[in-house]
């Protein structure tokens, strides 16, 4: 990858992008995620090379310094968050995506996206508590917001919400997943033993 268009085709392969360029200068364009106006990707020209702005995790940032003298502090950016990446065709190709995507998911990141990634591994024939799920997002005390997610889940067939019970193993009430009972009648399909609105957890190995 040396080309600014390159860069600009790479970072709108991903989904709900778009480019911008918001400043006086057109040398530089951003890629922004639509929802949110965020830019993960900076592209401009300088010093006779296009550069990329790339968000980073801290815990990385000088792994990338250190490995890549193409790679620098950020231009013009907060230079503990965002590195620079000079391409005059010293880094591999799959390096420079992989710090594109690393920004990009770091920039998509939610509370919520973490809670649905982690409903999204409990296996069929399995289930889960808020607690679990919440510690699986990365914050064990936002039970509640585990809650609100998956009462906002707009995508049931791919994120199994009905998969998920309180600390006691209690169903969720009428008002979700289409009315009265129909967590149960989902649990069940599953392979999962439903008595009284409640499921045994230590049947599948939960402490309570």
């Amino acid at each position: 990858m040396k080309t600014r268009q390159e860069a600009l085709d790479y970072g709108l392969s991903f989904p709900e992008t778009y480019v911008q360029a918001p400043f006086r200068d057109s040398n530089w364009e951003l890629i922004r995620i639509k929802n949110s106006k965020k830019a993960f990707l900076w592209v401009y020209e300088k010093d006779g090379f296009v550069n990329l702005n790339v968000k980073v995790n801290p815990q990385w940032r000088d792994f990338w310094r250190e490995v890549y003298p193409s790679v620098i502090p950020g231009y013009h950016q907060n230079k503990k968050y965002w590195n620079t990446i000079i391409l005059d065709g010293s880094i591999p190709e799959k390096e420079i995506k992989r710090m594109i995507t690393e920004s990009y998911d770091l920039v998509t990141d939610s509370p919520t996206k973490r809670i649905y990634e982690a409903v999204k591994k409990i296996p069929k024939g399995h289930v889960a508590t808020y607690g679990q799920i919440a510690a699986m997002a990365g914050n064990p005390k936002m039970s509640r917001a585990v809650g609100n997610a998956l009462h906002k889940n707009k995508d049931p067939d791919h994120i199994p919400c009905f998969r998920v019970v309180n600390a006691k193993g209690e169903l969720s009430g009428a008002f979700v997943f289409g009315g009265e009972k129909m967590q149960a009648k989902l649990l069940r399909k599953d392979g999962i033993e439903v008595r009284d609105g409640k499921v045994d957890l230590k049947k599948y190995g939960i402490s309570i």
